[in-house]
């Protein structure tokens, strides 16, 4: 048995979406299917609160372009009236009960947590009936299992949820095992779970790739499969690096890696629940399903450089919180951990000297952060500097932190481009070195880096 993941970006388009129901139809049956929202929907529902909460008038055009969305699919690719009919009827409970909650949010004037969470859960959610529906319409039988329904239990929190793994496996086991082993195609919504207390929560954005391996772990699956509109990932950002290559494997902590520091082909915690039972992910293409894409395993062939990718992320920042001998100070780093905690933000990294202590954040969290430092009182330090013009680069590969010379030829390469590093954090992973540059150096940064590593050296101009 396996799982399978489909992502946003394949379905995308009624003829693309044809394609991933031809190939479900041939390696479908007796499997897991884990699916995100249609392409856009998701960003849809979002705008969709907020027109919603400022005029109450706009929900029914809002439904109506959510409705026309997924019957323009279901017209596509069901071709008979019966089944035709019986589609507009599985759909019509979710399009009823996402306007009741439109309608509710515009009454009571305010976006919860728990509001946001079930909102944004329905792209998924009427996704997974949509598909399951198209596929009972060419007589391959197919079941929706929701979250809420077959026990995906979360620790209940909004925005960010973790998944019980025990909990969960007991209850898939005892939900899936039926339709599983009579060869039917279960059809189960990403993203979402629910908490103790029966709350819809999510894991965040791209958090349908940790559904399934939530999913692949709970069953026990043989493998699971991440179906992409890209082959697998690539040694740099081909956009970049136009000669970057296909990485055929990758360990599981390499793929953690590149996941974290800006690889955008799997959610950062995809590795979690596969890693625990040692379980094979696959990074398939749609578009081309026959070619062997990354293989993620505990182990992987390790090249004569070590490194596998160059990964980066420009969608961070730095607070650099100045103070004299903070390195000496005993709790002034707690002081500024609980301050970003109880504003909600995220620490992407720290690092630390004498004279000062660097946050790496996201970057629209840079405002917020400073917000929140600036109200400690009494204040444990003298200035805030906010750096908001940073890109993060990262080489990963199993081994670099034990082979000489990695970091010297990576910076030599840089400096060679006339690129200066900013901060460098080397040591806490076995499998990554990351630093900072200027976000108008990073091209330069990133194509010397490949170069060094991966064919003969040259810069950006």
């Amino acid at each position: 048995m396996r799982v399978i993941k489909i992502g946003g970006g394949c379905l995308n388009g009624k003829r693309t979406i044809q394609t991933i129901m031809d190939l479900l139809s041939e390696r479908g049956k007796g499997n897991v299917i884990v699916v995100s929202a249609l392409k856009g929907i998701t960003d849809f529902l979002i705008e969709s609160m907020q027109q919603a909460l400022v005029d109450e008038s706009r929900i029914p055009d809002i439904m109506a372009h959510y409705r026309n969305r997924h019957a323009e699919v279901g017209r596509h690719l069901i071709q008979d009236k019966k089944s035709r009919r019986l589609c507009k009827e599985t759909l019509a409970g979710s399009f009823s009960q996402l306007e009741r909650l439109l309608y509710g949010l515009s009454f009571t004037r305010e976006i919860t947590p728990r509001l946001y969470d079930t909102i944004v859960s329905f792209g998924e959610r009427t996704c997974a009936e949509l598909l399951a529906a198209v596929m009972n319409s060419r007589e391959i039988t197919s079941v929706t299992a929701m979250p809420q329904t077959i026990g995906l239990i979360t620790d209940g929190k909004f925005g960010d949820a973790t998944v019980a793994p025990k909990k969960t496996a007991a209850n898939f086991r005892r939900h899936l095992k039926t339709s599983l082993e009579t060869g039917s195609i279960v059809f189960m919504p990403g993203f979402f779970g629910v908490g103790p207390e029966g709350d819809i929560t999510t894991f965040g954005r791209g958090g349908s790739d940790y559904s399934a391996a939530v999913a692949a772990g709970a069953l026990e699956a043989e493998c699971l499969e991440i179906w992409k509109d890209v082959d697998g990932f690539m040694s740099a950002d081909p956009k970049i690096v136009p000669e970057s290559r296909l990485i055929p494997e990758l360990s599981y902590e390499e793929a953690a890696e590149l996941a974290y520091f800006g690889a955008k082909i799997l959610h950062p915690r995809t590795m979690e629940p596969v890693r625990l039972r040692k379980i094979p992910v696959t990074i398939r293409n749609t578009v081309r399903p026959d070619v062997e894409g990354t293989r993620i395993c505990a182990k992987s062939p390790q090249p004569p450089s070590v490194i596998k990718s160059v990964a980066y992320d420009t969608g961070i920042g730095l607070l650099n919180i100045f103070a004299s001998g903070v390195g000496a100070r005993m709790g002034i780093l707690a002081q500024v951990a609980a301050a970003m905690t109880d504003h909600g933000i995220n620490i992407r990294s720290v690092v630390t000297s004498q004279t000062c202590i660097s946050l790496l954040l996201a970057r629209n969290d840079l405002d917020a952060g400073r917000q929140a430092l600036m109200s400690l009182r009494p204040r444990p330090f003298r200035r805030i500097e906010k750096v908001a013009d940073s890109a993060l680069i990262s080489i990963v590969g199993d081994g670099l932190s034990r082979k000489k010379g990695i970091a010297a030829r990576c910076f030599a390469a840089v400096a060679g481009c006339n690129v200066n590093v900013n901060m460098i954090a080397f040591g806490p992973s076995r499998a990554a070195l990351y630093f900072l540059v200027r976000e108008n150096s990073l091209q330069r940064a990133v194509i010397a880096i490949h170069s060094t590593f991966f064919s003969t050296p040259r810069c950006s101009n």
